[in-house]
């Protein structure tokens, strides 16, 4: 038998670790509930578990309603992330030299990279340009 607390300590417990596996900013919501055949000992746990069924059937049926939305989302960070991946090696290439010393200067390149992101970030660039350099390459 597990009460309210120790429930709520083991999913406390489940979101911490959760968010070390996940490299995200927000973790993906867990339901709670209960497999368990017998009737329930604590009232409370019981109109918990109900809500969480209720809201578990309400987000599968909300499913394709969002999956547009959710492919319109991932389509516009593919291309931030893209635009990103273009300036910096836009900036790569004006730095490389066109003939002698190629291989000096890559490595030069290589060693100075948050330099070189925070040019790109100074040329007047938004804030959420930041960003996506931050998550890209940290």
């Amino acid at each position: 038998m597990v009460d309210h607390q120790q429930l709520m300590r083991v999913y406390g417990a489940l979101m911490w670790s959760l968010g070390k596996v996940f490299k995200t900013p927000e973790v993906s919501r867990v339901y709670i509930g209960t497999f368990w055949d017998h009737p329930l000992h604590f009232d409370i746990n019981r109109r918990l578990f109900q809500d969480e069924q209720h809201d578990l059937f309400q987000d599968l049926q909300a499913l394709p309603r969002n999956a547009a939305l959710r492919k319109l989302n991932d389509l516009i960070k593919r291309a931030r992330l893209a635009k990103v991946h273009a300036f910096i090696i836009s900036e790569l290439r004006k730095q490389m030299p066109s003939m002698i010393g190629k291989d000096k200067k890559k490595k030069e390149l290589i060693q100075n990279l948050d330099k070189i992101f925070e040019q790109i970030q100074v040329r007047g660039r938004t804030i959420g340009f930041k960003w996506i350099l931050y998550f890209v390459f940290v």
